[in-house]
C-alpha cells in the first residue's frame, strides 16, 4: 500500500513553483480535460476557461509534456520579448510538414532560425517589400480581383464570399516566391488554397497526441491524425517540387535573382561544398511556411471582413461613405490613400479583434528553465499565449463582445492601437510578412467595398468560425450589386 501511495505521489508531483492549475492524474497528466472541447467546440475558449479558473498562467501536463497557457497582456508581452521563452516546440507533429525535419523558419529556433529569418527578411526587402514596386502589385492583383467580381455581378451570379480572396492573396506571395501571378481560375492553385486551408483546420498548437505518441501513427494511422495532416500536406508538397524545378531548368547563379526562390538556389551555389543551412530541403520549407502563415490568416481576415459588414450594415455604409469622399466614383482605392481612409483602417482592426483569426498565436518553446510571473517554466515546455483572451479583456476593452470600430479612433478621429493589439505578434517572432499581409488586407477590402455591396444569400451566415491554428469563416454565399 506504502509502495502505491509513493507512486501515486511521484506520478501526479509538480514541478517546485510550477503556474496553478488543475491536479495530474498519474500518468496522464491533465489529458482530460480536452473533453471539454466537445462542448466549449474550439481549443483556444478551452484555454480561456482554464484561465478564467486559476489564473493567467496556467501549467498543464500531457503525459511526460508540460503545456503552459498565458492569457494576461503581462506575461505574453513578456513571453514575447524574452529569448529564453521564444523558442519553438519540436516534436514529430511539428516536422511533419517539413519531411520529418526541423526546417523552415515558423517552427525553428536558435542560431539556425536566426540565420534563415535574416536572410528571408533582407530578401523580401531587395524584392520590394514595403517598397513602391510591391505596392503596384497589390495594388494590381486588386484591380483583377474586382474585375472577377463584376463579372459575377454582371450575371446576377451568387458564389462563395469566404474563399473568395484566396487566390489573390496567394498571388501576392506568390510574385514573391516566383515572380509571377496565377489567373484567378487557376485550378492548380484553387486545389492548394484548398489544402492549405484543411492543413490549419486539422493542426493543433499544442502538438497533440501524434507528438506525444510518433509511434500511434503506424498503429491507428487515421484517428491519430496523421493521414489527415500527410494527406493535406501532399498537394503543398507537389505544387512546390514542380516550381522550384521549372524554375531551376533556366536558373543561372551569375544573373541577379528576380524572386526568392531564385535568391535563395544562388546561395545554395555560393555554399555548395561546404556545410551550410541553405539546402534544397530548407528552401522547400521556408517556401512551405510562406504559402501557409502568408495567405491562410490575411484571406480568412479578408472573409471574415465581409461576414461582419454582412451583420452590421450600418458599420458598411460608414465605410462606403468614407470611401466615396475620398477616392470618388469610377476609380479604385490605392494605398496611398490609406492614411485619409482612418474609419476603414478602424473597421479592419475591429474584425481581427473580434474574429481572432490566429487565436493562439505560434507556440513557444522554453528553451531553458525561466520564471514567468513568478513561476517556473520548465525546460522544454509548450507556451500557448491566448491573444483571444487578450482581445476579450474586459479590462482592455469595453463591452468586448460588440463590435464597435470606434474604439481604435480618438477623440479627433485618429487611429490609436494599443500596446495589448498583437494580431501580428510582437519582438523577435513578429510576422515577418507584416507591412504585406496589412497592405493587402486594407485594399483587397476597401476595393471591395468601395465597388460593390454584398448581399446574404438566404439566412443571414454565423460569425462563429472553423476551428484550427487560424479561425476560417464558414461557407457562406453573397450576391455583389455594383455601387456605379
Amino acid at each position: 500500500m506504502l509502495l502505491i501511495i509513493a507512486c501515486y505521489c511521484l506520478l501526479t508531483r509538480k514541478p517546485n513553483q510550477f503556474p496553478p492549475g488543475p491536479k495530474f492524474l498519474p500518468i496522464v497528466g491533465n489529458i482530460n480535460i480536452l473533453r471539454h472541447i466537445k462542448v466549449l467546440k474550439f481549443h483556444h475558449l478551452l484555454w480561456h476557461h482554464i484561465s478564467k479558473l486559476y489564473g493567467p498562467v496556467v501549467g498543464l501536463k500531457f503525459f511526460h509534456k508540460y503545456v503552459v497557457i498565458v492569457s494576461s497582456k503581462e506575461a505574453i508581452r513578456e513571453v514575447y520579448s524574452r529569448d529564453e521563452l521564444n523558442g519553438r516546440p519540436d516534436g514529430f507533429f511539428f516536422r511533419v510538414r517539413t519531411f520529418e525535419r526541423r526546417l523552415g523558419v515558423v517552427f525553428t529556433d536558435g542560431h539556425y532560425w536566426e540565420n534563415q529569418r535574416r536572410f528571408s527578411a533582407t530578401t523580401l526587402k531587395h524584392l520590394g517589400v514595403g517598397k513602391f514596386s510591391m505596392a503596384k502589385h497589390i495594388e494590381n492583383e486588386a484591380e483583377e480581383l474586382i474585375k472577377e467580381f463584376f463579372n459575377k455581378a454582371e450575371n446576377n451570379e451568387s458564389f462563395y464570399m469566404h474563399s473568395a480572396f484566396d487566390i489573390s492573396v496567394l498571388n501576392l506571395m506568390w510574385v514573391l516566391l516566383k515572380g509571377e501571378r496565377f489567373k484567378l481560375s487557376d485550378q492548380r492553385l484553387i486545389d492548394l488554397v484548398a489544402a492549405v486551408h484543411k492543413n490549419f483546420q486539422v493542426l493543433d498548437m499544442s502538438g497533440g497526441i501524434l507528438n506525444l505518441f510518433p509511434f500511434i501513427r503506424y498503429i491507428i494511422p487515421e484517428l491519430s491524425g496523421y493521414k489527415e495532416l500527410v494527406d493535406t500536406m501532399r498537394p503543398i508538397w507537389d505544387f512546390l517540387q514542380q516550381e522550384i524545378e521549372k524554375i531551376e531548368e533556366n536558373f543561372n547563379p551569375q544573373t541577379e535573382p528576380k524572386c526568392f526562390i531564385e535568391a535563395y538556389l544562388k546561395e545554395i551555389q555560393n555554399h555548395k561544398g561546404v556545410e551550410s543551412y541553405f539546402t534544397y530541403e530548407q528552401l522547400h520549407g521556408i517556401c512551405i511556411d510562406f504559402i501557409q502563415a502568408g495567405s491562410e490568416t490575411t484571406a480568412n481576415s479578408l472573409g471574415f471582413a465581409i461576414l461582419y459588414m454582412l451583420h452590421h450594415p450600418k458599420i458598411m455604409k460608414k465605410v462606403q461613405v468614407e470611401l466615396m469622399s475620398i477616392v470618388g466614383v469610377n476609380t479604385l482605392p490605392k494605398l496611398s490613400d490609406r492614411p485619409k481612409l482612418k474609419y476603414t483602417d478602424a473597421v479592419i482592426s475591429e474584425v481581427q479583434r473580434c474574429a481572432n483569426i490566429a487565436p493562439l498565436g505560434i507556440a513557444h518553446r522554453a528553451v531553458t528553465d525561466a520564471k514567468l510571473d513568478g513561476f517556473l517554466i520548465p525546460k522544454d515546455s509548450t507556451i500557448l499565449c491566448n491573444l483571444y483572451s487578450l482581445n476579450m479583456d474586459e479590462k482592455n476593452w469595453k463591452n468586448p463582445t460588440e463590435f464597435m470600430p470606434e474604439r481604435f479612433l480618438n477623440d479627433d478621429g485618429d487611429l490609436v492601437y494599443p500596446d495589448y493589439f498583437i494580431p501580428f505578434g510582437m519582438g523577435k517572432r513578429r510576422c515577418i510578412g507584416e507591412n504585406v499581409a496589412k497592405s493587402s488586407l486594407f485594399l483587397f477590402f476597401a476595393s471591395t467595398m468601395h465597388t460593390f455591396t454584398p448581399y446574404c444569400i438566404g439566412e443571414l451566415p454565423s460569425l462563429t468560425g472553423i476551428d484550427g491554428i487560424s479561425l476560417a469563416p464558414k461557407p457562406f454565399k453573397v450576391l455583389l450589386r455594383r455601387r456605379f
